[in-house]
């Protein structure tokens, strides 16, 4: 974020600590950072002292701060649809039984603000607040599909198309063919091409105006199910977005947006 100055290069440091996911020495951060040495221990030093960091002297490890979490948590609060949609998950999750996804895009990439556990749990990568790839998720694709063409081709343009599993699609052709037939039919799915044995149906969220806001889903294994049993579900995924989209209109959009933009 070189164009983004100080603040933009704090910002990479902070985002470098939490990417641990457990409290990391000066050492770990030096070897994987850009900053010079010295300039890296100044942003350390000033982000402890601004309490978005912590320091354990004992450890002479960092961790994100307090002051972090405070914020974090007025940013899940106003900011993303977690709040609005709580009991519609609750209600999706109690009528299916299964793995339900909140999701809305970073930066053209997935962050899921919310999730509700099978009544079998199943394990996968998704956690709220975890950052997932958009090309190759059921909630990702959903998305992608409903941007307008020039969001869209910028958020392409920052997809990985890393292949996950054998199911994955890696070309931008075959996305953009994928993502028409989304428009088509309404909802997206993920035949196992994020992770082995995982599939999923996803649903936009979109606004009256048709302003994207994020995406919901229903997630299974192919252990114990198959698409014709998850496509079933597809009419109470789309209630559940609907409900969402204008439970959030009225929220944070009351004006109401025609024309279609990103969910950032």
């Amino acid at each position: 974020m070189a164009g983004d100055g100080t603040i933009g290069k704090a910002c990479d440091v902070l985002e470098q600590v939490a990417a641990f996911g457990r409290p990391v020495r000066f050492g770990e951060l030096l070897d994987g950072s850009s900053f010079p040495k010295a300039s890296l221990y100044r942003f350390l030093q000033s982000l402890t002292n601004q309490g978005m960091l912590c320091y354990d002297p004992d450890r002479q490890t960092y961790a994100p701060g307090l002051r972090l979490v405070r914020l974090a948590h007025s940013a899940w609060t106003q900011s993303s649809l977690a709040p609005v949609a709580r009991p519609i998950l609750d209600m999706l999750s109690l009528e299916t039984g299964e793995t339900v996804h909140l999701a809305q895009l970073d930066a053209s990439q997935v962050l899921y603000v919310d999730k509700r556990n099978a009544r079998k749990p199943v394990e996968m990568y998704s956690e709220a607040g975890k950052v997932g790839p958009a090309y190759c998720t059921g909630v990702g694709k959903a998305m992608l599909a409903h941007l307008d063409e020039s969001s869209l081709q910028k958020a392409i343009s920052q997809q990985s198309f890393h292949r996950f599993t054998d199911r994955t699609l890696v070309s931008q052709d075959a996305l953009m063919a994928d993502l028409g037939r989304i428009r088509a039919r309404g909802y997206a799915v993920d035949n196992e091409e994020h992770e082995p044995g995982i599939i999923c149906i996803a649903c936009p969220i979109l606004t009256a105006g048709g302003r994207l806001l994020g995406a919901i889903s229903v997630t299974g294994s192919t252990g114990r199910m198959d698409f014709d049993q998850l496509e079933a579900w597809v009419p109470l995924v789309q209630r559940a977005a609907e409900r969402i989209g204008g439970e959030a209109q009225a929220w944070r959009f009351p004006e109401g947006q025609k024309d279609r933009t990103t969910a950032q």
